[in-house]
């Protein structure tokens, strides 16, 4: 009994009006903080990508505009546009911006340093790489009708295209010093800042096309007035860009440009560095944009003109949903970098986790999206029940790929915060070429299966993008 009365006497005593009254089990307390902060770095990354989606959506409602403005004009102007803006995307816009994604892995560790001065170091520098990069392509512009023609284009769809070119060169610098200035404001933190922006001259690039195309007759200038108008909005922007830089950005960011500074710009150890994850950016955003050209020229072999508009819509609608993921890749990507910088691991850990679970959700909705509305999705483009009835039948492949694609985009972004561009390329252009786009090809045509459009367009993709979300799984989220 006193043993009893002891013992409790004694545990009496161990207890005070501070004691807690529930045993916390320390595993379980750390499980519960990880899943607070993978949720709260998750909101940061959507915060950030939110902006940077409505960037890319008006960014490229500059181009469409011109393609929807021009094609009324014939049928020769609307293949000649439509060429020469591939071989824009192809030969110019998707260099610019792979050598620009460099950025996105040295400025913002740089901006949250002790030296934030080396985010406008390495933007100067940046500038340098992407002007000299400018020279071939524009001289590939300046001749691109007899290119054209060496692959068997239609005379005069060659020389409009040409055309189309010729005056694109114009605004081509514009556009890359745009993609530069951009991740310099972004890495700030200054996600609507470009936002903004992009909302005002938008609405001026419709009114431009209307002025210079259909306008009255002394502003008409017919096809040449489309890639003028795109050049010039283009202008807008680096006006604009520059305006914000010198009265309202943080000063903090910025390298001086004086005599005494040029050598630290011109150092060869550091422009070969940057070049180098620019290649490497370039090895991945070339091989895609490729692959999708790629699989339009496998669809074209499918002999029918209802395969050809089917594949064109399944096409810009897997472009118009990747714009999700890829803002969410450019999110991570500089959310992630800000805490590198910091020296901050386990916020970085988390808010790739959380950026990962964020494209699952995105896929997800856009998966339900499709799937509601497969029987009637077509009717947006087309009018033939041919074309309605073939995109409906293959819809399931594309919902199904949007899983895909959305882990692609932001696994991306993460292996640029984490310097991997090298990685990226390389699973880029194995998954897409060794094994994608060949076994969509076997798919398509060979008699044991002969898959028609549902072969190239969705197999060759899904294949791609399950085998970057294997390779990085342990890469990109154990940050």
């Amino acid at each position: 009994m006193s043993g009893e009365c002891c013992g409790r006497s004694s545990s009496s005593n161990s207890l005070s009006e501070t004691s807690p009254l529930l045993r916390i089990n320390p595993q379980l307390e750390r499980q519960r903080t990880s899943l607070k902060l993978i949720w709260s770095e998750a909101l940061i990354v959507l915060k950030y990508a939110v902006p940077v989606f409505g960037i890319n959506i008006l960014e490229y409602s500059l181009v469409v505009v011109s393609v929807l403005s021009v094609g009324h004009i014939s049928t020769s102007a609307l293949a000649a546009i439509t060429i020469g803006e591939m071989s824009v995307n192809v030969t110019g816009l998707s260099i610019i911006m792979g050598f620009a994604s460099a950025l996105d892995t040295v400025l913002p560790s740089a901006w949250t340093s002790e030296r934030p001065e080396l985010v406008g170091l390495w933007t100067q520098r940046m500038m340098l790489i992407v002007s000299l990069t400018l020279m071939p392509i524009i001289a590939l512009w300046l001749n691109a009708e007899a290119v054209l023609l060496k692959l068997n284009q239609e005379p005069e769809v060659a020389r409009l295209a040409a055309v189309y070119l010729r005056y694109m060169c114009i605004g081509i610098p514009a556009f890359a010093f745009n993609c530069v200035s951009r991740r310099y404001l972004q890495c700030q933190g200054l996600f609507s800042v470009p936002t903004r922006i992009i909302i005002v001259v938008a609405p001026i690039n419709v009114l431009l096309n209307y002025i210079l195309v259909w306008g009255p007759s002394p502003t008409r200038l017919g096809f040449i007035g489309a890639p003028i108008a795109t050049s010039i909005s283009y202008y807008l922007l680096t006006v604009s860009y520059l305006v914000y830089g010198v009265f309202w950005a943080d000063r903090r960011a910025w390298y001086p440009i004086t005599i005494h500074n040029l050598p630290s710009v011109f150092g060869w150890s550091h422009l070969g560095l940057l070049f180098k994850l620019g290649l490497a950016g370039v090895g991945q955003t070339v091989s895609e944009w490729w692959a999708w050209d790629i699989v339009a020229l496998v669809a074209s072999q499918l002999g029918s003109e209802v395969i050809l508009a089917s594949q064109s819509i399944l096409v810009v609608t897997s472009s118009t949903t990747w714009q999700g993921p890829f803002a969410l890749g450019i999110a991570a990507s500089i959310r992630i970098g800000n805490l590198l910088g910091e020296k901050d691991a386990l916020r970085a850990g988390a808010a790739a986790k959380g950026a990962v679970l964020l494209g699952f959700v995105l896929a997800g909705f856009m998966s339900i999206l499709l799937l509601t509305f497969r029987g009637s999705f077509a009717y947006m483009f087309n009018d033939d029940p041919d074309v309605v009835t073939t995109v409906a039948s293959i819809i399931p492949l594309l919902a199904t790929f949007q899983v895909f694609d959305a882990t692609a985009g932001i696994t991306s972004g993460i292996l640029r915060a984490r310097s991997k561009q090298v990685m990226g390329a390389v699973l880029n252009v194995t998954a897409y070429y060794v094994l994608g786009i060949p076994f969509g090809i076997f798919l398509a045509f060979a008699p044991s299966t002969h898959m028609g459009l549902s072969g190239p367009l969705d197999r060759t993709h899904s294949c791609t993008h399950l085998l970057r979300r294997v390779w990085c799984r342990d890469e990109c989220v154990d940050t």
